[in-house]
């Protein structure tokens, strides 16, 4: 018998489809747990068909209750990210289907193996980040020391601040940020995001108030009309009417002030532990 096809991390943006297909309808097998996860997280192999790929499993059970967010809804909120990512033609949200697995119906997204060789994050000394780089904001370093926390000035980042204001994410710290060693960045971990009120808390602040790109302001246009036709059919058994109505709003927003939104001060602006 032949060894199953793999599907590697590169294959993503040229086999997104059948990526997906294989999650949705491959054999899950789990391999582990992701111990560092706030919620279930389960390290699994995918197969079928003769093919075969790593990818991460959230089952709903295994997610914790929130406040601020209605329970059990969390895997969906990471599925109807990667359907807004796949709108946008950006590709920023690795393949993540809805469906039942060993412990019930769950997140299935691609595994993707981050390089460690790109540096997105960094603290520096001064009060002004060097060329290459945007400021975030300073972090206590220890004995009574503070360091400016700064990101890349790199427009994979920028576009997905971009998609980030769009599914208004409440939690993009910095282990939530994957370079590939193909050159590629993917954003993970997408469950507390479009929430109705406003709750945009990120690592990626470097931009604000910036105009926007003419490439993001195109692809904002597109998404617009997106949410009012296709998108919005396949956000619908994800979402509740009132948070697609929402996400519409918030593109409207963005076009409107044509440039990145800026802390707004009702809630903490930077997420923490910000890694």
């Amino acid at each position: 018998m032949s060894a199953p096809e793999r599907i590697p991390p590169r294959s993503v943006t040229t086999a997104g489809t059948e990526a997906a297909d294989l999650l949705a309808h491959g054999e899950l097998t789990v391999r582990g747990r992701i111990r560092d996860a706030s919620n279930a997280a389960l390290f699994c192999t995918v197969a079928h068909d003769g093919r075969e790929a790593d990818c991460v499993y959230k089952p709903v059970a295994g997610e914790r209750p929130l406040w601020d967010f209605p329970d059990g809804t969390l895997a969906g909120r990471e599925v109807a990210a990667y359907e807004v990512s796949e709108a946008t033609g950006w590709g920023l949200v690795p393949p993540t289907v809805l469906r039942d697995g060993p412990y019930g119906e769950g997140m299935v997204q691609l595994w993707i193996e981050a390089s460690a060789d790109t540096e997105l994050l960094a603290l520096v000394d001064g009060e002004e980040p060097g060329p290459g780089w945007k400021a975030i904001g300073f972090a206590e370093v220890g004995e009574g020391r503070t360091a400016l926390l700064v990101h890349a000035d790199d427009e994979r980042l920028r576009r997905l601040s971009v998609l980030d204001a769009v599914i208004n994410n409440a939690d993009r710290k910095g282990g939530h940020l994957l370079p590939t060693a193909e050159g590629r960045l993917y954003g993970i971990d997408h469950g507390v995001t479009f929430n109705v009120e406003d709750k945009l808390r990120t690592l990626l602040w470097g931009w604000a108030g910036e105009l926007l790109t003419p490439e993001a302001v195109e692809v904002l246009q597109r998404l617009r009309d997106a949410l009012g036709g296709e998108l919005a059919a396949r956000l619908a058994g994800l979402l509740t009417p009132a948070e697609t109505d929402a996400t519409r709003a918030r593109v409207d927003a963005l076009l409107a002030a044509g440039r990145h939104p800026e802390p707004g001060g009702e809630w903490p602006a930077i997420p923490w532990p910000p890694v």
